[in-house]
């Protein structure tokens, strides 16, 4: 079971490192978005190498028991010496000189923490007692040998020290950011490094409880690795939501527009560009692109019909929809898609009223400006498109509309 899963986030992780791969070498002067990539890698490895199959079939590979953990924490240096150079970046201030010192800073910190880490394997390598492989309790197995407590004393230490000041800086550099999926992938950051800070004290504290000679394997061999396991995915989480959060609501927009988008443009093709942008293509391509296109292609179908819908209808449709006690959002929505099925079904007969409405976007003294916003009241025009409240006053208008017409 532990092969299939860790080998399954590892699958996912390294997908995710492929991906921002690719944003990377289109950007390559966005270093923080290396920095990123690198520390997704290193965290895609340590899932890989968790999966004791694939660690004991390494170890055999090479001919050395356990040299598979070197592997996996020399994984997680890597994450580690990401994050403290994520952290240099981001208090560096602004101004050259400052981006200077911090290269310089982050330089020397990288050559510390590579350093102190020759000094651990150096540790592993004479303090190895046996070749006994230990994949799920390493850290247990090897209390009694000074060498390789080195070695994990410290992991822990350059491990803990990244994570406690990266889980410290990201939930202040998000709040400078305001709502976004950024800032939202930051926070999440921020619980995956604090949940990690769990994991280096459950080791630390078995340590102890070893030492005195109360060993704790439950706590070094199985809350341990399980609040490490957790706070991996939830750094993958925090790292991927700002690439994949817009491109989430971007499907969901689609998907609750595409109907009205394809009611309305169905008798005004004209308005419509040429699909052949994303036809035959990966259904996900150009997400935000799309939606943004049917959204303004919905607009340009609303302003054509203006002069086929009665001036007064949309004062009609508000005195009713009230009635049933919507709120704000909801009366918005409802008058602007029964206007709008008015003018469609006037401009299909040909009818034009003597007074024809201003515009048939309706927006109330709660609506933002913000896309989004609009995004979200085209999409509750298109969930109430068909709805029975907006086809009884359809029913009205076409009467109200039919006598004089007589």
């Amino acid at each position: 079971m532990f092969d299939v899963v860790y080998l399954c986030f590892g699958a996912a992780a390294w997908a995710l490192v492929a991906y921002k791969a690719v944003a990377w070498f289109r950007d390559r002067s966005n270093t923080d978005l290396g920095l990123a990539c690198v520390m997704t890698g290193g965290v895609a490895t340590v899932f890989l190498f968790s999966a004791p199959s694939l660690y004991r079939g390494f170890d055999h590979l090479v001919g050395v028991a356990n040299l598979a953990m070197v592997f996996l924490y020399s994984s997680v240096m890597v994450f580690a010496a990401g994050a403290l150079v994520l952290l240099l970046r981001w208090t560096a201030g602004d101004g050259g000189a400052a981006r200077a010192g911090a290269r310089t800073r982050a330089r020397r910190t990288v050559g510390a923490v590579a350093l102190l880490w020759a000094v651990a394997v150096t540790g592993f390598a004479v303090g190895r007692p046996d070749a006994v492989e230990h994949p799920r309790d390493f850290s247990t197995a090897y209390t009694d040998a000074p060498g390789v407590m080195v070695f994990l004393v410290l992991y822990l230490a350059i491990f803990g020290a990244s994570l406690a000041g990266l889980g410290t800086l990201c939930p202040r550099y998000a709040a400078r950011l305001g709502p976004s999926w950024l800032a939202r992938g930051l926070r999440v950051l921020a619980a995956g490094c604090w949940l990690g800070l769990v994991y280096c004290a459950c080791k630390v504290i078995g340590f102890g409880l070893s030492w005195t000679g109360h060993p704790a394997h439950w706590l070094s061999n199985g809350v341990a690795p399980l609040s490490a396991s957790v706070a991996a995915l939830l750094v993958l989480t925090g790292f991927s939501l700002p690439a994949a959060g817009p491109r989430v609501a971007a499907w969901r927009r689609l998907r609750r527009l595409t109907p009205l988008w394809r009611t309305v443009t169905a008798q005004t093709p004209e308005v419509t560009m040429d699909g052949s942008r994303w036809s035959g293509r990966w259904p996900f391509a150009d997400l935000e692109w799309r939606a943004n296109r049917q959204m303004a292609e919905i607009r340009d179908v609303q302003r054509g019909i203006r002069r086929h819908v009665e001036s007064d209808a949309v004062d009609i449709v508000l005195e009713r929809a009230r009635a049933v006690s919507l709120d704000d959002r909801q009366l918005a929505a409802v008058a602007e898609a029964a206007a709008l099925r008015r003018g469609l079904e006037n401009r299909a007969v040909g009818h034009v009223p003597v007074h024809g409405a201003d515009s048939v976007v309706v927006a109330t003294a709660h609506h933002r400006p913000e896309l989004a916003a609009e995004y979200e009241h085209l999409a509750l025009v298109a969930d109430v498109y068909r709805s029975p409240l907006i086809e009884t006053v359809l029913v009205e208008l076409r009467q109200r509309s039919a006598t004089p017409r007589r």
